[in-house]
């Protein structure tokens, strides 16, 4: 069940797996008493405090942990489900979607007032990106009550609570009646927003359908036909730009973002707000390649849901993910859309499996 090896010590365990623990994996892992702090189970132990080659006298395992007796006399204590749960999901799967996606409805006060159905709809979210609330209430600015489940509505230079019409303030084509095509809100910030949540007050406009994408399935579809356009999109920054008269944003960044395994955690994909590159860039020429691919794969229908957003209903989306869009309408009655942001580390914390 343990084998020594230079600098680490192989575990089998009863479920069958083998693990490989570095001895400075073994120290720095301890859970006893003195190792951390008691009342809150954070660690206080500081691995500069022993030497880098350090070395167990001894390891074995009963009582179903490890214990390791080091040279110093300090005894280590590890139980070995926290070994084997250290390497489980703590979060729901991701799953990709194409044309024939419909996002799942859940209602409002339900989402807010009962955990259990607000557990599943957040556990949904990541999942898939979206959920849309209905029966949510007509007045404006309730968006501020879903910050009982996705934390504080995260500001940005403009207004706290967007208002979205015809006649109000015009820094976006979102407030004229064209069409407005796939997009994230604020690719002029480093930092997007990761949550936006659209609230319909009024929709009597003819016209003006919502229309969604898995941006995700949109770049992994791109990363299998043409890894080098793919490639490209993730180290090639690119300007973006959203202002009006008071304010200015400004962010360079990839299109693609990944995480250090591999997967897509970011698509940053807005037409209107990309400005001119440079074109004495180098790989210039190669990124335009890479951005028309990608361009025509997000404007293919095989990829879009489209449905009409009614009165009362709200379309949350992770917005490092799913693109949305508008069609035109014609501006024929009242159409009144307010929409905020949140924190998607918020909605993912509160859905751990």
């Amino acid at each position: 069940m343990i084998e020594f090896k230079k600098d680490s010590v192989i575990l089998s365990t009863g479920s069958n797996k083998q693990y490989d623990l570095p001895f400075l994996w073994l120290r720095d892992n301890c859970q006893c008493d003195e190792c951390r702090i008691i009342e809150t189970q954070e660690k206080q132990f500081l691995l500069h405090t022993v030497p880098i080659d350090i070395s167990p006298k001894s390891v074995e395992v009963k009582d179903e942990s490890l214990f390791v007796l080091w040279p110093d006399k300090h005894k280590s204590v590890i139980a070995l489900d926290k070994i084997e749960k250290s390497g489980k999901t703590r979060y729901p799967e991701h799953k990709l979607w194409t044309s024939n996606f419909t996002p799942r409805s859940f209602d409002w006060s339900e989402f807010l007032d009962n955990k259990e159905i607000a557990l599943e709809a957040l556990r949904t979210f990541v999942s898939f990106g979206v959920i849309i609330l209905n029966n949510a209430p007509k007045e404006p600015n309730s968006l501020e009550l879903l910050s009982k489940r996705f934390g504080p509505v995260y500001e940005t230079l403009f207004e706290r609570i967007h208002n979205v019409s015809v006649n109000r303030h015009v820094y976006n084509v979102a407030h004229t009646s064209k069409g407005l095509p796939l997009h994230n809100d604020f690719a002029s910030y480093k930092s997007q927003p990761s949550v936006q949540a659209l609230h319909m007050l009024e929709n009597e406009c003819e016209g003006g359908e919502s229309i969604i994408a898995d941006g995700w399935e949109i770049v992994e579809d791109l990363r299998k036909d043409n890894p080098e356009h793919f490639n490209i999109l993730k180290k090639f920054n690119v300007p973006f730009r959203e202002f009006d008269e008071n304010n200015e944003t400004y962010a360079e960044a990839p299109i693609i973002q990944c995480s250090p395994d591999g997967s897509v955690e970011s698509f940053r994909f807005s037409n209107q707000l990309m400005q001119m590159i440079d074109p004495s860039r180098e790989d210039v020429k190669s990124f335009y390649k890479a951005y028309h691919e990608v361009s025509t794969r997000v404007h293919d229908s095989k990829y879009h849901s489209t449905f009409r957003l009614n009165e009362g209903e709200v379309l949350i989306v992770a917005s490092l993910r799913v693109l949305h869009a508008r069609e035109s309408f014609i501006p024929n009655g009242k159409r009144h859309l307010q929409d905020a942001y949140f924190v998607y580390d918020n909605a993912l914390n509160n859905c751990v499996i």
